[in-house]
């Protein structure tokens, strides 16, 4: 089956009692335990409605199992604390999400982890590993910046040298990207973002293999992080449109991208599917699609970033992303204000630096609303 049918039809539990067509919904903390193989609880993430976003997101991400957390930090956390312990060492990008950088930084060091941050290339990033290094962590498309790395050149080195790779496919969504198939060992997402994607749900997931798949869930029980059965609901119905609205979502973003590259008040647009931007043909070759998601700076000379911001009336400043509401951010404001400006500004992430998050409305009208805001604030 094709993507979108897969986001209706797949991991859907047949309600043999009244014959409905959507899964119901097992809202029981306590489960009977007599003669059964398995036992069923919440934190063992092993619930009927947690298997049923699991497998609708299996199929798509072309995994064997995977595990749903209650937010994208504790399903990338927990995978890679899964496979690195005292003394091991861990690879990650430079551009990593703001959040992951925060946890390698303000946590590994007391537990033992060695880690080291290379450059969004492959090639940096295979030659940061270490005799010791264990995990690599990626990122691609990244946040805020939109950079691309060659995702099956850094599986394939970490294979032949035994290394675990987890890449975050949140921006890229599992309608665009599939890096399973790749070579990655386990893609994490932020569930809140797109897979959820109406700005009201809180979820993270990892997926990947059966045997690592158990591995990830051990230590996940030990960390709690477990979904509840009326948000696993909520995030199973979200999913059957996923396909419909990145597609919606994508579309739109190509359209804004190619116009605020044309506006004198822009400095530099970021978004792979731009023919020039560094990182293209990567893009190209891994993506299906180029994803909603875009970033750019103004020129400060000529529009204050803030007032520009203030002067927007249907977009929305707002933190996280993927939801079917365009909303925009300072990412040295949100998303990564946990790293020192040094740090900001060494990876590209500027004071003057906006994300957009492109949602699901007609884009003539969030056209209108950018120019609008970009002439009034001259």
């Amino acid at each position: 089956m094709k993507k979108e049918t897969l986001c209706v039809h797949s991991g859907t539990i047949a309600d043999d009692r009244m014959g409905g067509i959507n899964t119901p919904i097992y809202t029981s903390s306590a489960f009977n335990y007599l003669d059964r193989d398995e036992t069923f609880y919440p934190r063992y993430f092993n619930t009927p409605n947690q298997r049923a976003v699991i497998e609708k997101l299996c199929a798509l991400e072309a995994a064997e199992d995977g595990v749903l957390f209650s937010s994208g930090m504790a399903a990338i956390s927990t995978a890679v604390l899964a496979f690195a312990g005292a003394g091991d060492h861990v690879v990650l990008m430079d551009e990593l999400y703001g959040g992951t950088h925060a946890f390698a930084t303000g946590e590994f060091k007391r537990l033992g982890i060695d880690f080291s941050f290379a450059a969004t290339d492959a090639d940096a990033v295979c030659m940061a590993v270490l005799p010791n290094t264990r995990v690599v962590v990626i990122e691609s498309p990244t946040n805020p910046l939109l950079s691309v790395i060659d995702i099956q050149k850094v599986a394939q080195f970490a294979r032949e040298h035994q290394l675990v790779t987890i890449i975050d496919n949140t921006f890229a969504s599992p309608i665009n990207q599939n890096p399973l198939k790749l070579g990655i060992d386990v893609v994490v997402h932020s569930g809140t973002k797109y897979i959820g994607g109406h700005s009201d749900i809180c979820c993270g997931v990892a997926l990947t293999s059966l045997e690592k798949t158990e591995r990830i869930r051990t230590t996940a029980r030990s960390l709690g992080g477990s979904l509840n059965a009326t948000v696993c609901y909520l995030l199973e119905r979200s999913l059957k449109t996923l396909a419909l609205r990145v597609e919606r979502q994508t579309t739109n973003a190509g359209r804004i991208a190619g116009f605020l590259e044309e506006q004198p008040a822009v400095r530099r647009v970021y978004y792979p599917g731009l023919t020039q931007c560094t990182g293209h043909a990567i893009a190209k070759s891994q993506m299906s699609a180029f994803g909603a998601m875009l970033s750019f700076e103004l020129n400060e000379q000529v529009v204050d970033a803030s007032h520009f911001v203030r002067a927007l009336r249907l977009i929305k400043p707002a933190v996280s992303l993927g939801g079917v509401e365009t909303t925009i951010c300072c990412p040295a404001l949100t998303s990564h204000v946990k790293m020192s400006a040094a740090e900001r500004l060494r990876i590209g992430v500027t004071d003057g630096l906006l994300r957009l998050s492109v949602g699901i409305e007609q884009v003539d009208d969030l056209l209108e609303d950018i120019f609008t805001a970009l002439v009034s604030t001259k």
